[in-house]
């Protein structure tokens, strides 16, 4: 009989990440769920109040979607059976009913800024999810963490993550950026502006100053924002009129195909910076840009849901030794006593 592992998912690009990594592990079956959390957590989650994040609202309503639309197999929060492996984009929130199993954590993209409350979960011991993704890797309830790069290895080491634990083997979605040039996207040569939803997730941004900044930086040529797709839409889209009309809006559309097709690529905080950067883009970034190549993705042709595949596969090889020697040590025990 197949045995079971459980992707646990959250926004859309964790989704797809997490079912291209499944696609590469035969022999096994394959059952997906919304990101979920315990306790108070999974209160507030029930009474909407964390709608902003991966434990609701528009990121629950995608990730279903995707589960719907690509014929995926559902075990809501993994209560339904037993799993020989929990592949997860995010150990801000371990769920109780994982602790103890066999965990991979595969890097979603750019972590936070390693701010205030960052330093508080480090120093007070407070929960991972105040630090944000700067905080990712430091649960240490996973076997291997597979990150995107040479450089977010050491960026992961510095945070405190055991060295031994880490393998660099790029991250989907991220590992083929040039795929991204064959698209229909109509506009062509302009300063594309990807906005972030700061604000939705209670930090802090100055949007006027941003949106200002951007104009300064767009060369005079036409300005397409991207908004955030857990953004509220009509407040951004009158913040863009007021201080870059003619400005050209989307919020839905593929992203990368926006970013392959532009001359300028502006952004906050946001992942997107990483494939501008692999496409030779001129990218402006509220990080240091020197310090965004260092980290940026490896590139290999798509090949990283594959090589973390394999990581499993090794993982769960080990699992399936230590089984059949266990229940040789059991039949060892049993003869002694007969």
């Amino acid at each position: 009989m197949n045995k079971n592992i459980l992707y646990i998912c959250g926004s859309r690009n964790q989704t797809i990440m997490l079912h291209r990594i499944s696609r590469n592990i035969p022999g096994y079956n394959h059952y997906f769920t919304p990101y979920y959390a315990d306790g108070i957590e999974r209160v507030a989650a029930r009474l909407g109040l964390l709608d902003f994040s991966v434990l609701g609202g528009e990121f629950y309503r995608q990730s279903t979607e995707y589960f719907a639309t690509n014929n995926l197999q559902l075990d809501f929060r993994g209560e339904a059976r037993e799993y020989e492996l929990v592949i997860i984009c995010s150990d801000l929130i371990i769920p109780k009913n994982i602790k103890g199993k066999r965990i991979v954590l595969v890097q979603e993209g750019m972590t936070d800024p390693e701010n205030l409350p960052y330093k508080m979960v480090k120093k007070l011991g407070i929960p991972y999810y105040f630090g944000g993704t700067a905080a990712t890797g430091l649960s240490d309830m996973y076997e291997i963490f597979c990150v995107a790069s040479e450089g977010y290895r050491e960026l992961f080491e510095m945070k405190g993550v055991k060295p031994e634990k880490i393998r660099v083997t790029g991250i989907p979605n991220f590992d083929n950026c040039a795929e991204n040039l064959d698209n229909d996207f109509p506009h062509k040569g302009y300063a594309l502006v990807c906005t972030s939803d700061a604000r939705e997730t209670y930090k802090t941004e100055n949007r006027k100053k941003f949106i200002l900044k951007a104009k300064g930086l767009s060369e005079g040529k036409q300005m397409i924002f991207k908004l955030h797709p857990n953004e509220n839409v009509p407040r951004a889209t009158r913040e863009i009129n007021k201080y870059a009309p003619g400005s050209i809006v989307y919020h839905k559309g593929k992203t990368d195909e926006m970013v392959a097709n532009c001359d300028i690529l502006i952004t906050h905080y946001s992942s997107v910076v990483y494939v501008g950067i692999a496409l030779g883009k001129k990218v402006h970034s509220s990080f240091d840009i020197n310090e965004l190549h260092r980290l940026a993705p490896i590139q290999n042709e798509g090949a990283s849901a594959g090589i973390i595949a394999g990581e499993c596969l090794k993982l769960l090889e080990v699992t399936v030794s230590k089984s059949v020697e266990n229940n040789l040590d059991n039949v060892r025990i049993a003869g002694m006593t007969a």
